[in-house]
């Protein structure tokens, strides 16, 4: 093999090795990504929506699982080991509670940015993102927070920031538009109070059966049916994350349904509207 046949090779090894390294359409290479962590898949939405191809996203309370019970996997540990940054909820989320600390023990270099600094707390509800406007606020916190650590990205940041908090400007708009329709109650029922913020925002009542991740007593169960049958409700509202079977008793005391509503969805604007359409079931 002669030596221009050498360096035509060694030319195509070299371009080759740079397009391994080039993702598709100047995306990052998997390998030069951001590592982050995040406690609920909601934080996902809003970090991929502003990081983008930017960021690769390990999420601690995995999609239905209750971040009231759930216990991180050595595979997520390992991911957090290598991670750069963590979004945490700030809210007292009982995740945070119980794992924070050792979290931080296996990396402690890494950043922690609370998302609901500046969030206004309705006592000792961790359910703050279940809020259009908190979760702008979340999200802003978010920007801040991959600024500082990828300050070369800061202008594609803050433009898909605000890209996407015009869709939760939208999101609210609409919310608005269809529960100022509601003319028949603004009282819903649901199992786990996930909604407490989402009721206050939108001048709603949200009647909770289980409080503080324990199952219902059977007082607790005639109460609710009680009320129920007090504001003439039809559904009871539960989450993919918890049983149904309580729920289902005071369902059918009522001789109505249970209806489906996520409180940690993996697309958080379309969530949104399909909690209002839910909710219309019982309000129109």
């Amino acid at each position: 093999m002669d030596k221009r046949r050498w360096i035509v090779i060694g030319c195509l090894i070299a371009v080759a090795c740079v397009i391994a390294c080039i993702a598709p359409g100047g995306e990052r290479a998997e390998d030069e990504q951001i590592g982050v962590i995040v406690t609920i898949v909601p934080q996902a939405d809003f970090v991929e929506e502003v990081g983008a191809d930017n960021v690769a996203v390990t999420v601690m309370v995995p999609p239905g699982a209750s971040p009231h019970t759930y216990e991180p996997t050595p595979s997520q540990l390992r991911a957090v080991s290598r991670a750069k940054i963590y979004f945490k909820v700030g809210s007292g989320v009982e995740f945070e509670n119980a794992w924070m600390d050792k979290i931080m023990g296996v990396n402690p270099d890494m950043q922690v940015v609370d998302c609901a600094k500046s969030i206004s707390k309705m006592g000792k509800d961790p359910h703050i993102w279940n809020s259009p406007l908190n979760a702008k606020v979340m999200v802003e916190n978010i920007c801040d927070g991959l600024i500082e650590i990828d300050h070369e990205h800061e202008a594609e940041y803050t433009a898909n920031r605000d890209k996407y908090l015009q869709e939760l400007d939208d999101v609210d708009a609409y919310i608005h538009e269809r529960l100022d329709s509601f003319t028949n109650t603004r009282v819903f029922m649901s199992y786990h109070p996930s909604f407490g913020y989402f009721a206050s925002e939108y001048n709603l009542t949200q009647i909770a059966i289980e409080h503080k991740g324990k199952a219902p007593t059977p007082k607790v169960i005639r109460n609710c049916i009680d009320q129920a049958r007090q504001y003439n409700l039809s559904y009871v509202y539960v989450a993919p994350q918890f049983a149904t079977k309580d729920a289902e008793v005071i369902a059918h005391a009522i001789d109505g349904q249970t209806v489906f509503i996520d409180p940690l969805p993996l697309d958080y604007t379309a969530n949104m509207r399909s909690i209002v359409e839910a909710l219309s079931l019982e309000m129109e």
